[in-house]
């Protein structure tokens, strides 16, 4: 593919600029209306995103023993109080469709006797998820990148880096975009931020590199109203072979009836829930974490011997090639697991259209808020969000005037005198410091000792951080395009980018975790371990004031 060259006038205007390349970038993108000229940016290429790794499932209720409303009931159960019941609604009962529509994208989702096959996953009372194998997410992704890149009207930005918002008059009118080796302002009419998550500001995460929150932090950073940003799900079982990356083993082995099993073979999680390994994700990556307290062992085990082989080939192939190759075999012994950080609940407040509260902005996916997850998302609904909010760009307000002109060029002199050299070693090592910080005070168990040691850490980090000479890429006049200078090369600005990000995150997480003095959903608190009727309230940031929302009805 070719790529666009900002330099040129025309490619830094849009009538909507998507930024995000994974299933909800890429779904609204292919539902805003075809006569609207379009800029996606993607600080990867198209098949690299948290989407494209979703290996269980979309959940739909389209079988013949379920319903919208049920699907509805167990949503609103695992969000444990905080979610939207509107939102769930919207969610659940357009699920048929975009199912649909994916299937005549050509999505090969697999099939039972010519049906679509559904399968079961914790906390669902039917069996209503819909894969693709155990890739499904990758299999949605590559066929909406080939759809997306097949549409004239859309303009791809690969290996493109967005570090803020451009406001005007309270209004988005685009982003500060960093692509071949250009630093400018693209405009656009609307601004759509599909970025995903922040899991990569824990040391032990499931997520891609990707994920670093980027979406949030520059929604915060330009005055949009964000929510419940405590709420991290913390996936129970990731792959803890010694020198393997934490990689996802999917909530769909256990729902096909893998065991969950300490050093002596005993089955603990029922100890913790009556539904044992189907409970819900953060009772079971709770159970395990106070297992391994109470045992002093590193892991647990997942042991698929009692799904029928043939059907773990079938199902898991892709987790069977990886389980081999770091070293296990799952069909012949028991694969070593232990939590990691997986889905952020919080994000950016939107309406059931995903418009945010900054006019012209719009998110979609996991770095939205749309009320549907609550404190605790049900399994596999996330791709499904992606789908149905995606979908309402579809019925964006743009006018029919042209974009609003993006910036001339004009000379941009900064002085690179300060030395460039070990800034990568310094991010690296800073990023490091930053993720284990996070891991040891807000992951699975939370005090509140722990959180404010934390926050006058991240303080003082974020604080020293200002003082970096690349600080001075965020502030480029928006009638300015800069070219990098050769010191200054790809890989350093996105690291330094994203590390600036996650300072933020670590922040917006650390301060909502020690406001919430309850436990709920996938925020647990040692000091507050109950759950109490008065935080029956979302978490509300908007610049550096915490609040509680209005009561939620339940």
């Amino acid at each position: 593919m070719t790529k666009p060259d900002l330099a040129s006038a025309q490619s830094n205007r849009f009538d909507v600029l998507v930024i995000g390349g994974g299933a909800a970038g890429l779904y609204a993108a292919l539902s805003i209306p075809p006569q609207w000229r379009i800029g996606l940016v993607t600080k990867d290429t198209l098949s690299i995103s948290a989407s494209d790794w979703a290996q269980g499932g979309i959940a739909a209720a389209i079988g013949a023993d379920d319903a919208v409303s049920l699907h509805v009931a167990d949503t609103l159960v695992a969000g444990a109080g905080l979610c939207d019941p509107k939102a769930v609604e919207h969610l659940a009962s357009h699920a048929s469709e975009c199912i649909e529509r994916l299937v005549n994208l050509g999505v090969a989702f697999d099939r039972s006797d010519g049906q679509l096959a559904m399968t079961l996953e914790a906390a669902h009372s039917r069996r209503r998820v819909l894969h693709a194998a155990d890739t499904t997410g990758r299999a949605i992704v590559s066929i909406l990148a080939e759809a997306v890149l097949k549409q004239p009207n859309i303009t791809v930005f690969e290996q493109a880096f967005a570090l803020d918002l451009w406001l005007e008059a309270g209004r988005c009118r685009g982003a500060l975009v960093v692509h071949n080796r250009q630093l400018r302002w693209l405009s656009a009419q609307a601004t759509v931020l599909a970025t995903g998550g922040g899991g990569q500001v824990y040391a032990q995460t499931t997520n891609p590199a990707a994920s670093t929150g980027d979406g949030v932090a520059m929604a915060w950073r330009a005055g949009a109203q964000l929510r419940d940003l405590e709420f991290v799900q913390f996936h129970p079982t990731s792959l803890a072979q010694p020198g393997a990356p934490p990689f996802l083993i999917s909530e769909a082995v256990r729902g096909e009836g893998a065991h969950l099993v300490d050093n002596d073979g005993y089955r603990f999680a029922f100890d913790y829930h009556p539904d044992g390994e189907l409970a819900p994700r953060d009772v079971v990556s709770r159970a395990i974490f106070h297992h391994l307290q109470k045992t002093g062992d590193r892991q647990v085990w997942l042991d698929l011997r009692p799904i029928p082989r043939d059907r773990v080939q079938y199902r898991f192939p892709n987790i069977l090639q990886v389980c081999r190759h770091w070293g296990c075999d799952p069909l012949s012994e028991p694969v070593p697991v232990a939590p990691a950080a997986h889905y952020w609940m919080g994000g950016i407040t939107t309406d059931i259209h995903s418009q945010t509260s900054i006019a012209g902005l719009y998110a979609v996916g996991e770095n939205a808020s749309t009320g549907v997850h609550g404190a605790n998302r049900l399994a596999s609904n996330s791709l499904l969000e992606c789908l149905v909010y995606g979908a309402e760009l579809a019925h964006l307000p743009l006018e029919l005037a042209a974009a609003p002109d993006s910036p001339e060029p004009a000379a941009l002199d900064l002085d690179w005198s300060a030395p460039l050299a070990g800034a990568w070693a310094s991010v690296e090592k800073q990023r490091q410091r930053l993720t284990q910080l996070m891991w040891d005070a807000a992951a699975i168990s939370r005090s509140q000792s722990g959180l404010e040691d934390a926050i006058a850490t991240i303080r003082q980090w974020r604080t020293e951080w200002q003082q970096h000479p690349l600080q001075a890429l965020h502030h480029l006049p928006t009638d300015t395009v800069y070219a990098l200078p050769e010191a200054l090369d790809w890989p350093l600005v996105r690291a330094w980018g994203e590390l600036h990000n996650l300072h933020d995150i670590a922040w917006l997480i650390l301060n909502s975790a020690a406001f919430r003095t309850e436990s709920r959903g996938g925020h647990f608190r040692q000091d507050y371990p109950h759950t109490s009727d008065d935080w029956q309230v979302h978490t509300v940031v908007k610049g550096d004031r915490w609040a509680k929302s209005p009561a939620i009805q339940p």
